[in-house]
């Protein structure tokens, strides 16, 4: 998505019939197109073209960035020693939030969570400072899709990255200290809000998600993983159990895939550390875990692993942003209280807790093969074919103490 002509305004150009953008490119001897790249990127110009803008426009190097929001170490630390005699000029200032289109209702309960419907920065703002013990946010990623809501899907990349402060100001407010924060979203959207997150939250991981969809893609690196920051609130988090992974095996002989040598009798028998690169949240595309048509949504199993690393039952967990509900039907079903929000239609929510038997036996496959090592069928099945299980491995250890 580009920008909104800050650059041009900045520099004092018009482009399209009637602008002065040729005229300009001209006098600056900078071309057409690299003009245009800068202003549909909000990109500072470097090296020989900032000189040449700069001359041609009569404009600093300081001011071109102020009036771009590009703000470098020596603008911020000049900021920060004028700080009183710009807080005058900056109070003039209008903040830009605009009104929600809709007010929120509640439409669904259950004995653990509600549901409402509207917008959530209206609910937000309706929300006790410091009562959310875990926020999960998965916003819209501006890439003009088409929603049941009508919502504006194709927001100049300043508008979108505004909006998103917004609604994360509240869900920091409402976020208990020791609180965890999960924002997933694209690389480059989280890329540029850590920045404005770190301003009032502790950064713990960026993790990332593989998950391919296998579309060719031209002229660029495939990309393969979605980013989820996660962050809390102070300077440690109240909680942190990260489940532990079994080790990687063959399916069908299961031998080891990764040798680990003569380190064998030092594996935690509860299983391997989770790492911040998750490769085992396959993307929802079968039947049987879909519930809703034409979209992506969020697995069972990532919705699981970071409620259970960052909440204890009867903890409460907000997700903003309801989608088809993956964040609500794991908060119920792990005996977390929650509160959602949805402004477009609700019935793929409300219609998936009638599944919720069926979604409970797909959690529990899940957390059947967490925190061992070598799940039970693994283990008899290594057993069998005389490959080493954390029980031989340690048998052979002790033994040899008395050898």
């Amino acid at each position: 998505m580009s920008y909104s002509d800050q650059f041009f305004k900045a520099i004092g150009v018009q482009a399209g019939r009637g602008g002065n953008l040729s005229q300009f490119s001209k006098s600056a001897g900078v071309p057409v197109d690299r003009l245009k790249f800068y202003n549909q990127s909000n990109v500072i110009p470097s090296g020989k073209d900032l000189k040449l803008i700069t001359k041609a426009s009569g404009v600093s190097e300081s001011i071109l960035k102020l009036k771009m929001g590009r703000l470098d170490k020596d603008l911020l630390e000049a900021i920060q020693e004028y700080a009183n005699e710009i807080a005058p000029l900056i109070s003039k200032h209008e903040p830009t939030i605009e009104s929600p289109q809709t007010e929120c209702t509640l439409e669904f309960q259950t004995k653990l969570g509600k549901l409402y419907k509207g917008d959530c920065y209206t609910l937000l703002k309706s929300m006790r400072s410091d009562s959310i013990d875990m926020v999960f946010a998965d916003p819209p990623f501006n890439l003009s899709k088409l929603y049941p809501s009508e919502i504006d899907d194709n927001l100049k990349t300043e508008k979108y990255l505004h909006w998103c402060q917004e609604w994360l100001y509240e869900c920091i407010r409402v976020l208990k200290p020791g609180g965890a924060l999960y924002l997933w979203n694209l690389p480059k959207w989280n890329a540029a809000l850590t920045n404005f997150l770190e301003s009032y939250l502790t950064f713990r991981n960026w993790i990332g998600v593989d998950i391919k969809y296998s579309l060719p893609i031209a002229n660029r690196l495939y990309p393969s993983h979605y980013s989820l920051l996660y962050y809390i609130k102070g300077d440690k988090p109240k909680t942190f159990h990260a489940d532990r992974l079994p080790m990687q095996v063959c399916p069908k002989c299961y031998g080891d895939i990764k040798d680990y040598g003569g380190y064998k009798d030092k594996m935690n028998p509860k299983g391997v550390n989770l790492t911040d690169i998750w490769t085992d949240i396959p993307p929802v595309r079968h039947a049987k875990y879909k519930r809703r048509d034409g979209s992506n949504e969020l697995s069972l199993k990532l919705l699981d692993r970071v409620i259970e690393m960052s909440t204890d039952k009867g903890d409460v967990v907000f997700d903003p942003f309801g989608g088809s509900g993956t964040t609500y039907m794991a908060a119920e079903l792990k005996k977390r209280k929650w509160i959602g929000c949805e402004i477009g239609p609700l019935d793929v929510i409300t219609d998936r807790f009638e599944l919720i038997d069926s979604e409970k036996d797909i959690l529990d496959s899940y957390r059947d093969k967490l925190n061992a090592l070598f799940p039970e069928n693994i283990r008899k099945n290594r057993e069998k074919r005389g490959i080493w299980t954390c029980e031989s491995v340690r048998k052979v250890s002790q033994s040899e103490l008395f050898d």
